[in-house]
């Protein structure tokens, strides 16, 4: 008997994104993609149908910025986020707001060759997922290091 997957949605207002995602996590053996939503309005509703274990999310969307959306998503069903993004680069303002809200870590999307750029980081995607699947949600950081007052 195998261990259950490690279901995904995947949200980000690009279809070329979400089938490359989607792709990349259906053909690993030990994780798949319950659903895929254009915007945070949309993964809200498939958040509560799915239950998924961990989310990929994108920064800029229409409809709402993932940034807010990871921030309320923190605050009201902490969950594990992978943030998939071109802004989400190492040391950016963005990828550090976003580890601060929460998310656990984050791949940033090629801006050239977009399906190739996207599969040579299959591997590290998949990686990413389940460590992300393994750990423990947490709220944003702002909130847990609130200083007592003397």
């Amino acid at each position: 008997m195998s261990a259950a997957k490690i279901k995904v949605l995947c949200v980000d207002d690009s279809a070329l994104i979400r089938d490359l995602l989607t792709e990349i996590i259906n053909s690993q053996p030990d994780m798949e993609v319950v659903a895929v939503a254009p915007d945070p309005i949309a993964a809200r509703d498939l958040i509560k149908q799915h239950n998924p274990d961990v989310l990929t999310l994108d920064v800029e969307m229409p409809r709402m910025d993932g940034l807010d959306f990871l921030e309320r998503l923190m605050r009201l069903r902490p969950m594990p986020v992978l943030m998939v993004s071109s802004l989400t680069q190492s040391g950016s303002e963005i990828t550090l707001r976003a580890l601060e809200l929460g998310a656990l870590d984050f791949v940033a999307k090629p801006s050239l060759g977009i399906r190739n750029g996207m599969m040579e980081y299959a591997d590290e995607i998949a990686e990413k997922l389940r460590a992300a699947a393994r750990s423990r949600p947490r709220q944003a950081r702002h909130k847990i290091h609130r200083r007592q007052p003397p």
